[in-house]
């Protein structure tokens, strides 16, 4: 298993380690890994030229930065200098190269980080579980017969299986969340607007995030303020519930056991109920598809064959979205935004399932809770997807679990501008042993 950011960091800047060495390690094992799917390119070039920069540095009694010799990869819908940003779309594969960088992937490595891989996605961010029709499905580090969940899986994956310790995704309904989650990391949906998305291949614009996922709340605290993340002072007792509602409802008994010790050991009140919550996650699917489809429009208009069938069925059906149907998805969007800022105003912390159930089996169209059938793929977002709307900070954390239990998260969700606090209280619990990076089996990360 690879070391954590800051460990990685320090050994460079000390020069007990070179970058160089790092960066091709990391390649060898990306490359050795046959299983995951979860890395597109391998960046090699890219990789050498960032590790030999930071080395140089280190030799000159300089600092290459916070993140010296740190490997990364991106979700394939970020630009890199020089490379195509696919979006995981087939039609892309030819598209001009981008001239520059992403702006987070930029500062990232003016921080010492070293760009190693892009990594496998839905289509266009459309989906939640990085099964992709051009570039294959993205599988569980923790059993590959599993999904690793999307649209970031590919991302979430390599973190996940130790053969990264950071990596780049993007949020428009719980894009990193639900595989953080199904994966056994932590995830950052940052505050909306809190990171630059310049250079990032745009899905719905009034919900698209991009964020981190890393193996300790530590790695992904420093990643998010080299991106451009502040992190306030955070002070005083904590306020906290669990919502309840809609977001206590559908979930494994696991994921609601794990919420309860929380609870309980952070001091928590009554539960909060949102009443908006099943409308908004409704809300959710008709603004997404509207947006989606017609950015998309003219493409399937032309082609429409050459977009991966289930992407192609869901941005087609958002397109034909009434008027009224969009107008309403956003008053009730406004209304559940109030109620969970009111929620906010009278609480630091509010606690929440990140995905109703640990990864389904890839070949499972169905799956039940609490005596229910819920669709595999689709409810993956149950309790992401609502919250989306309201622009606030959540990080998915990992529930400790028995050993050959698969990973299940916890959202910890604060008021705009409180990542620090989510960061604090995510260390808090691991240092209560509550939270933790479940360890993958070897075999996982070897050929």
């Amino acid at each position: 298993m690879m070391d954590t950011a800051l460990a990685i960091a320090t050994d460079v800047r000390a020069g007990r380690r070179s970058a160089r060495a790092v960066a091709v390690e990391t390649l060898d094992r990306i490359a050795a890994q046959g299983v995951l799917n979860a890395a597109t390119r391998l960046l090699r070039d890219h990789a050498l030229a960032d590790a030999e920069r930071v080395d140089a540095v280190v030799a000159a009694g300089g600092d290459p930065g916070p993140l010296a010799g740190v490997p990364f990869a991106v979700k394939d819908l970020f630009d890199i200098a020089g490379e195509t940003t696919t979006a995981g779309a087939r039609q892309r594969a030819d598209a001009p190269a981008a001239t520059g960088d992403a702006q987070v992937v930029a500062r990232l490595r003016a921080a010492g980080a070293v760009l190693v891989a892009t990594t496998n996605m839905d289509e266009f961010a459309y989906g939640f579980s990085t099964e992709n029709a051009h570039y294959g499905t993205t599988r569980n580090p923790h059993d590959p017969e599993r999904l690793a969940g999307g649209s970031s899986g590919g991302s979430a994956a390599l973190v996940g299986a130790g053969l990264v310790p950071l990596a780049l995704g993007s949020d428009t309904n719980g894009s990193i969340r639900v595989p953080a989650s199904l994966c056994g990391i932590y995830g950052l949906r940052p505050t909306f607007g809190a990171l630059s998305v310049e250079g990032v291949y745009p899905f719905v614009e009034r919900l698209d995030t991009v964020g981190c996922f890393a193996r300790s709340p530590e790695d992904l605290a420093v990643a998010h303020q080299v991106m451009g993340g502040v992190l306030s002072p955070v002070a005083g007792p904590l306020r906290v519930a669990a919502l309840g509602g809609w977001f206590a409802g559908l979930a494994d008994p696991v994921v609601l056991a794990g919420i309860a010790r929380i609870a309980e050991h952070l001091g928590a009140g009554p539960p909060v109920e949102l009443p908006s919550a099943a409308a908004a996650r409704s809300a959710g699917f008709v603004l997404t598809g509207a947006e989606g489809g017609h950015r998309h429009l003219a493409a399937l208009r032309r082609d429409a064959m050459a977009f991966d069938p289930a992407t192609r069925d869901r941005l087609i059906a958002g397109a034909l979205q009434p008027v009224a149907a969009v107008r309403e998805a956003e008053a009730v969007a406004e209304r559940f935004t109030a109620e969970l800022n009111a929620a906010l105003a009278t609480h630091d912390l509010l606690l929440a399932p990140a995905t109703p159930m640990p990864a389904p089996r890839i070949d499972a169209t169905t799956i039940m809770i609490e005596g229910q059938t819920l669709s595999a793929r689709a409810d993956l977002g149950l309790h992401t997807q609502p919250l989306s709307l309201a622009g606030v900070p959540i990080l998915s954390v990992p529930l400790c679990q028995p050993e050959g239990a698969m990973p299940i998260g916890v959202q910890l969700i604060a008021a705009p501008g409180r990542e620090a606090l989510l960061f604090r209280t995510a260390s808090a619990l691991v240092a209560a042993g509550l939270v933790a990076c479940t360890p993958v089996a070897s075999q996982m990360v070897a050929a």
